[in-house]
């Protein structure tokens, strides 16, 4: 069944667009050439005084900027469980809903279907991938392949100091987890993981890695819509006692708490 998304709460999307500038028609423009006196001879790129502003153009960034919220929107409202398994949704019903046109959902919506978390349903719009125990756990194990040797090489190199400079991103996941909302802890989650991981100097890894890891927070279809607050307290807290391990080069202790951390099973 098509789905308007009524009820998303939170996307901070603004409610339609400003309008476009207009430029001068071609009756404006043979006024403009006769009070000058040129009469449409002027050489391209001679300077006249007489010549009106033409107005500036919209940012060719603006575009993009708008689809970039949506795609923010759609992924807190994915965590979040708003968008439903299953379901399918019209990117002009969402647009609607967000005030803007369609364009930019659909565009965000591609975007979030080369994710894996959304298909295509032909002539119908979206559907939301339905996921299962089993690929949560195939999302933990590659995460767990990934990072634990990773973590190990940075506790052997990197210095103290630069465990440090982590720290109020860890303290910032706790806060966010004090909240209880887990499209706020889900972000703050993934930032603080990602500046750890950057150290590594590694940019494909460190996509690769924040790809999988946005994986692993869609909900599970019959699932738990949300994670309670005494759940996402513990998790942030893990990010605390990681660092404390990595500053004093602890691998024993990072390499539990890392493999523990992805796998969900601390």
């Amino acid at each position: 069944m098509e789905q308007s998304a009524q009820g998303f709460a939170g996307t901070g999307i603004p409610q339609g667009h400003g309008a476009a500038p207009r430029v001068p028609t071609q009756s404006r423009a043979a006024d403009l050439d006769r009070a000058c006196g040129t009469n449409g001879t002027t050489a391209r790129g001679e300077h006249t005084h007489c010549e009106a502003p033409l107005p500036r153009a919209r940012p060719v960034v603006q575009r993009a900027s708008v689809r970039g919220q949506i795609l923010d929107a759609l992924r807190t409202a994915l965590v979040g469980g708003e968008l439903k398994p299953g379901e399918v949704y019209s990117a002009p019903a969402l647009g609607e809903r967000f005030g803007v046109s369609a364009t930019p959902v659909r565009e965000a919506m591609q975007q979030l279907a080369l994710e894996g978390a959304v298909e295509v349903v032909p002539n119908r719009g979206f559907r939301v991938i339905v996921r299962g125990a089993r690929e949560l756990a195939e999302l933990a194990e590659v995460r767990a392949l990934i990072e634990v040797p990773v973590m190990l090489r940075l506790a052997r190199t990197v210095p103290a100091e630069r465990w440090a400079q982590l720290r109020p991103l860890a303290e910032a996941t706790v806060r966010a987890a004090t909240s209880g909302c887990l499209a706020t802890y889900a972000e703050a989650d993934r930032t603080f993981h990602r500046a750890m991981l950057a150290l590594s100097g590694n940019e494909q890894l460190v996509g690769i890695a924040e790809d999988l890891h946005r994986r692993a927070q869609w909900p599970l279809v019959g699932g738990p819509v949300t994670r309670g607050c005494a759940e996402l307290v513990a998790d942030a807290s893990e990010h605390m006692a990681l660092l404390e391990a990595l500053t004093v080069g602890d691998l024993d202790t990072v390499r539990t708490l890392v493999r523990d951390h992805v796998t969900g099973k601390s």
